[in-house]
């Protein structure tokens, strides 16, 4: 009974992460969009959140390999289960596909409020994953803690570049609204969602890769990290 829950709970953790890491690297080519028009000679602006996303595709990568080394696909997931997705939903009224790139350049208020989400995001997933670090379920699973760690150390990095143009233009960290919403989105997670997938017997695996189709499938992935050894 135990090893099916463990299996079963590795099963919704990684599936989660996958969706998110995907959903985290082609949302900050929005991102990138809209910061390389409004900053364009700011190099180390660009370079930082270039680097974000070069760690959120390695994420997916990691994971990807993860589920390709237990011979399953992640199960079918929206972005019902996407942190930056919903926290973006609440703040903004929209989804990230629905988000006005044009109206984010254009508008202070808006890139402010945008920098501070992902602020947020990256330092709630920074906390999930500390968490996640002493999970004795995650700790027996040699790969998954690799990957676990590996994000542990890439996300610091992350937020940096957004709370640094928030402080070089005297705007807050955060607010006291956007924090109320963060913590709404993660307990919703964890105390609705992730319950539903793990006892929902017929929720469907994917039938392909999330970046099935994209330019370039498997750029920059560790697989030295991924060993066993």
């Amino acid at each position: 009974m135990f090893a099916w829950f463990a299996r079963r709970y590795l099963d919704v953790l990684g599936s989660i992460y996958i969706y998110n890491e995907h959903r985290g690297y082609t949302a900050i080519d929005r991102v990138l969009e809209a910061v390389r028009k409004r900053y364009p000679t700011d190099r180390a602006l660009n370079a930082a959140i270039e680097r974000h996303r070069a760690d959120e595709r390695k994420h997916y990568n990691m994971f990807r390999r993860w589920f390709e080394l237990r011979g399953v696909m992640p199960l079918a997931l929206d972005r019902a289960f996407g942190h930056i997705d919903r926290f973006i939903e609440i703040v903004f009224r929209k989804s990230i596909d629905e988000l006005d790139t044009q109206a984010v350049i254009d508008s202070d208020e808006l890139f402010e409020q945008l920098c501070r989400v992902i602020s947020l995001t990256e330092r709630r997933g920074y906390r999930t994953v500390e968490a996640l670090l002493r999970n004795p379920i995650v700790l027996k699973d040699p790969v998954l803690t690799k990957i676990f760690r590996i994000i542990h150390k890439d996300e610091p990095s992350h937020w940096a570049p957004y709370e640094g143009w928030l402080s070089q233009h005297g705007r807050e960290r955060s607010t006291f609204r956007e924090k109320l919403v963060d913590g709404v989105v993660h307990s919703e997670l964890l105390i609705f969602k992730l319950p539903f997938v793990f006892f929902n017997p017929w929720l469907r695996r994917r039938t392909d890769w999330a970046d099935a189709g994209e330019v370039s499938t498997r750029p920059g992935c560790p697989w030295f990290l991924l060993t066993h050894s």
